[in-house]
């Protein structure tokens, strides 16, 4: 078994060796940081070319917001993290529920500031964990994955593709390898070999944070919830977002400092009822 796992993990593209960092433990301090800026600055043409798989994703999630579905992240280690970023984002971003956008890391909210490696290993409890939130068929469950191979984020998908939700995996490993049944649809950014091999922290997560940010702002955005450029449905949560939500007014209405911070205490803190009052 040890050795099938062995012979499965070494023939990753993420587990390659990158020819051009070879000799990094000889590099100066500014070779090592000018080679990761360099191979860095390779992640968004490998994401460009997913845009097609993307907007399919984005569309099927629109569909299911309005029919008040949920988008599920699920990922372990490094991946888990991403999803728990963006999905931590779109509260205060959107206005959105928490409950609209949720992420699910094996190991627990804990694997999210300590590592729990082992935790990804079963994937019998990825099924458990989305069992446990209660999906439906109305949601989308993305799992996050750079080996495409992660037990813990198979397991959730096999699990709700069996309850019939939309399952979607983003993975840095090539499209062609990927040979699961229950799988909707694959988002594939192939960002090639890590500078230090094997550590997926790197392009990979790179790639994905980029994935996810455009999944959920371009859906955002097709969800009405964003005027010309500006976040209209952002949460007055602290003084910055505060200041913003007035310059935001104050654009949209061409009117003063003053007039837009009686007019977001007057609408309660919302943004879009201060634009419409004013232009009303």
């Amino acid at each position: 078994m040890s050795s099938q796992l062995f012979d499965q993990i070494q023939g990753l593209a993420t587990e390659q060796r990158n020819p051009s960092s070879m000799k990094m433990d000889e590099m100066t301090t500014g070779e090592v940081l000018r080679l990761i800026n360099s191979e860095d600055a390779l992640v968004a043409e490998a994401v460009r070319k997913e845009i097609p798989y993307i907007t399919i994703v984005v569309d099927e999630l629109v569909h299911r917001l309005k029919v008040g579905g949920r988008l599920i992240y699920v990922g372990a280690g490094t991946s888990g993290r991403m999803g728990v970023i963006d999905a931590a984002e779109c509260p205060p971003t959107f206005g959105t529920n928490p409950e609209t956008v949720r992420a699910i890391i094996a190991g627990g909210p804990q694997a999210v500031f300590r590592s729990q490696e082992g935790a990804e290993d079963k994937p019998e409890d990825g099924a458990r964990a989305i069992e446990e939130i209660g999906i439906t068929a109305d949601d989308m469950v993305i799992g996050i994955a750079a080996s495409k191979r992660t037990p813990f984020v198979l397991g959730a998908l096999k699990r709700a593709f069996e309850i019939g939700t939309y399952t979607v995996i983003v993975t840095t490993n090539p499209r062609e390898s990927l040979s699961f049944e229950y799988l909707n649809e694959a988002i594939c950014p192939v960002v090639g070999p890590e500078v230090l091999m094997g550590s997926t922290r790197m392009k990979s997560a790179l790639a994905q944070k980029m994935v996810l940010t455009m999944i959920t702002t371009t859906a955002m955005v097709r969800m009405g919830k964003v005027f010309e450029n500006m976040m209209v449905d952002l949460q007055l949560t602290n003084k910055k977002l505060e200041e913003r939500a007035k310059r935001i007014v104050m654009i949209a209405t061409s009117c003063d400092y003053e007039r837009a911070s009686k007019l977001l205490q007057s609408s309660g803190g919302h943004v879009k009822t201060a634009i419409v009052m004013q232009r009303g």
